[in-house]
Formats: structure tokens, C-alpha cells, sequence
């Protein structure tokens, strides 16, 4: 399981969206912001005024654990 240290999610801030902690930027905010860039892109540039790229690496492996928890009924041919 990936460390949850920095990702809350709370019914009352932002529709109970997985969030940047103390704040109210979501997890999808930075993944649909960083769509297309390269790592070093993502990490060497301020996004929603974030204090440091720890927390954005956090937020994508957030985000890329719950894209692997995901069940996908897959249709038959």
C-alpha cells in the first residue's frame, strides 16, 4: 500500500476527494495538470503553489494505486 501521509479525504472539503493535506488541491487536479509532461517537467515546476515535489510524487503514486485497485468487468467477444 502506498504511504497516505500527505493525501487526506474528508466528506466536507472538496466533495470528499482525495487531497493535497491542508489544502484544497486534488489528487486529480495534479494528475490532470502533469497529463503529458515528463518526470523531471513535473517535479522541477511549482503547482498550486505546493510547498515541494515530495508531496506531487506522493499525490501521482496516490493516484496510480488506486488506478491499479481498480476492477474492470471486461466484456466477451
Amino acid at each position: 500500500m502506498v504511504q497516505l501521509d500527505r493525501i487526506t479525504q474528508n466528506p466536507e472539503v472538496m466533495g470528499g476527494k482525495a487531497c493535497i493535506r491542508g489544502m484544497r488541491v486534488t489528487v486529480g487536479m495534479i494528475v490532470g495538470t502533469n497529463r503529458g509532461r515528463s518526470h523531471d517537467s513535473t517535479m522541477s515546476r511549482p503547482i498550486f503553489h505546493i510547498p515541494n515535489a515530495t508531496t506531487v510524487l506522493k499525490a501521482l503514486r496516490y493516484a496510480a494505486w488506486r488506478a491499479e485497485e481498480r476492477e474492470v468487468a471486461l466484456a466477451r467477444g
